[in-house]
């Protein structure tokens, strides 16, 4: 749990507290201490609850702010694809309605290009994203050895920017799912 107010949510630290509360409440349960038992359901909720909070993200048209204070631009391609599927999809619409199979044909092959566009910039964001967290844990954990205040912060941000990224492509293909499952 994150008892200092300026440290961003952490999955890792969720898990860790997910796990002492389990075994907190789990020897309450054999030896029949309910305030045992009780304090490790509570260190268990407030784990989950962190877990949550590290996972949020605000997607903005274009680019991401994670909870962890990171921010990221979608690649170009990915605001392409999603214009191409849009308008694509439209125009697919249109030359349905009054006949026009070679509009609608054509819209049909802007709405795939634009699939493939987006998941190319997905894939772009997503792999700079985790190469991003690793550089920022491991510089940050250097730095922090080091004592170089300064270069910790760095490594912080560039961690969080890339969290921010992985959470972009992760919110818009979990937006993808659930409307494909509407479907």
């Amino acid at each position: 749990m994150a008892d200092d107010k300026n440290q961003a949510p952490s999955t890792l630290q969720s898990y860790v507290d997910s796990a002492t509360g389990a075994v907190q409440s789990a020897i309450g349960s054999l030896t029949g201490n309910t305030g045992d038992k009780a304090k490790g359901e509570v260190r268990k909720d407030h784990a989950q609850a962190e877990h949550d909070a590290s996972q949020a993200a605000l997607k903005v048209p274009g680019g991401t702010v994670s909870s962890s204070g990171g921010v990221s631009k979608d690649d170009p391609n990915r605001t392409q694809g999603s214009w191409n599927q849009t308008v694509g999809s439209a125009k697919e619409a249109v030359g349905g309605l009054i006949g026009n199979e070679s509009l609608k044909n054509s819209g049909r092959q802007q709405n795939l290009e634009g699939q493939q566009q987006e998941a190319k910039g997905q894939l772009s964001d997503l792999g700079s994203g985790m190469a991003n967290r690793a550089q920022g844990t491991l510089g940050g954990a250097v730095a922090g050895l080091t004592g170089d205040k300064a270069g910790q912060e760095h490594y912080d941000q560039m961690r969080a920017d890339g969290k921010a990224q992985q959470r972009g492509v992760e919110h818009d293909l979990q937006k993808k799912a659930e409307a494909e499952r509407k479907e």
